[in-house]
């Protein structure tokens, strides 16, 4: 091939200085893609080449649009944004693009929370609790003694079950995670725990009314506070605002026992630490490789394994009171 001329290479240096990508230049000079290439690699390697590919539908500004429908709560979807978007740029567009746009900007999509419905009051209310609390050390804490109840399924939890799958790959035994629409089966179990660690649960039969409650607190809670050789005057004890919790009955009983009960926030199982306590109780009943064959043998597991956590899985998360509700301004935490 006939080397290019000193002119020649500074001509092509001087439309590449210009701007111009290197397929412009040769649809000028006749020379090939590769000839400007090499140039551009021996004299101008600093320059970028043009991107290829057709040319993006969505601008920054598209994008940015897109994130503050989202952050504003005006679309929840990309599919709603799309309507907007499509308005704004004047041209089909589909919803993939906008994920994909919005994927780059760090956002990703989720499963929404079931959380429980809070109102400007609860949320004042929550706000309060965190702040009249906010002083409190870790000693303050370790005084707390949390309770509540929680349903444990016999064929898993309620909650969905991940797993991974290659591209193409059908349904199997491995993929699928069985149903019943009969016999499954749950039950329900009231606990304690506390800063030295869990204290007795126990399975409720029958409906949970003020009565049962009542006795659930004279016999399990009684002898949770023995276990470790403590006395109501040495501990405040936390309850939700159920209406069997907050009864004439209950009422009564801690008063005639000397109970200081904490004031409670209506609308907040994410506060109390017992509920995650629940989670990390189910994962390890779960994590069996046979399902139970009854509610029976469910109960023998859920008390195996409520017997087997560790004082540290409490106090770590007795810790976390309340600042994750501080944090949140009263609002929904992360948990």
């Amino acid at each position: 091939m006939k080397p290019l001329s000193a002119a020649d290479t500074n001509h092509i240096l001087t439309l590449l200085d210009s701007g111009l990508s290197g397929e412009q230049i040769s649809s000028q000079t006749g020379l090939s893609n590769a000839t400007i290439s090499r140039i551009r690699s021996r004299h101008r390697p600093y320059l970028t080449k043009a991107p290829g590919g057709h040319p993006a539908k969505l601008s920054d500004a598209n994008i940015q649009h897109a994130l503050r429908l989202i952050g504003s709560g005006r679309a929840e979807n990309a599919v709603q944004v799309t309507k907007v978007l499509q308005d704004i740029v004047n041209q089909p567009l589909s919803a993939q693009t906008v994920r994909n746009g919005m994927k780059k900007e760090g956002m990703k999509a989720v499963v929404k929370r079931k959380r429980p419905l809070l109102t400007k009051r609860h949320m004042r209310d929550r706000l309060d609790f965190a702040i009249a609390h906010k002083d409190w050390t870790v000693e303050d804490w370790r005084k707390v003694v949390w309770s509540d109840e929680t349903k444990i399924n016999r064929l898993g939890s309620d909650g969905r079950k991940w797993v991974w799958k290659k591209a193409g790959e059908g349904l199997s035994e491995r993929l699928v995670e069985g149903t019943k629409k009969f016999g499954g089966g749950s039950l329900m179990m009231w606990g304690c725990m506390m800063w030295e660690g869990v204290g007795y649960g126990c399975k409720i039969d029958g409906r949970m009314d003020g009565d049962l409650y009542v006795k659930i607190l004279e016999d399990e809670l009684q002898e949770s506070l023995k276990l470790y050789k403590k006395s109501p005057e040495d501990i405040i004890f936390q309850q939700d605002n159920d209406p069997k919790h907050t009864s004439k009955k209950a009422s009564k009983w801690f008063e005639d026992h000397g109970y200081q009960v904490l004031l409670w926030p209506s609308q907040s199982p994410d506060l109390n630490p017992i509920e995650h306590l629940w989670r990390h109780l189910k994962a390890r009943v779960t994590d069996y490789d046979v399902p139970p064959k009854g509610i029976l043998e469910l109960w023998d597991r859920v008390q195996k394994e409520w017997d087997g956590i560790g004082q540290e899985v409490c106090q770590n998360l007795i810790e976390s009171m309340p600042r994750s509700c501080l944090k949140a301004k009263g609002g929904y935490t992360k948990y």
